[in-house]
């Protein structure tokens, strides 16, 4: 069964403000981070009507896998940034001529 995507979210910002507050800088590894992530466990229940969708007993989100899918992809992208717009504008204009007129 899949986790629900908005849950395991939310418990990923907690676990990780936790981890933050009670762990040193100079102490801090990713891999401790994702061992804490790896013990979130939220599954969804199927449907019994409809089997193609699943619900989270938690929240209450009913989608079908490839929304789960969707809401996993949306959740996990990086938000874009003023200073990564401005990176890509100096880019772009660092660029030669050439080079702008063919991409």
């Amino acid at each position: 069964m899949p986790n629900c995507p908005e849950c395991t979210a939310r418990e990923k910002k907690k676990i990780q403000v936790k981890y933050e507050e009670e762990t040193p800088e100079e102490e801090r590894g990713r891999e401790d981070l994702f061992k804490l992530f790896d013990e979130i466990d939220i599954p969804m229940k199927m449907d019994e009507k409809n089997r193609r969708h699943f619900i989270c007993k938690r929240c209450g989100l009913y989608a079908t896998r490839e929304e789960i899918s969707d809401i996993r992809f949306k959740l996990n992208q990086k938000e874009r940034t003023r200073d990564d717009k401005h990176d890509d504008y100096l880019e772009w204009w660092s660029k030669s001529k050439k080079e702008k007129v063919e991409n």
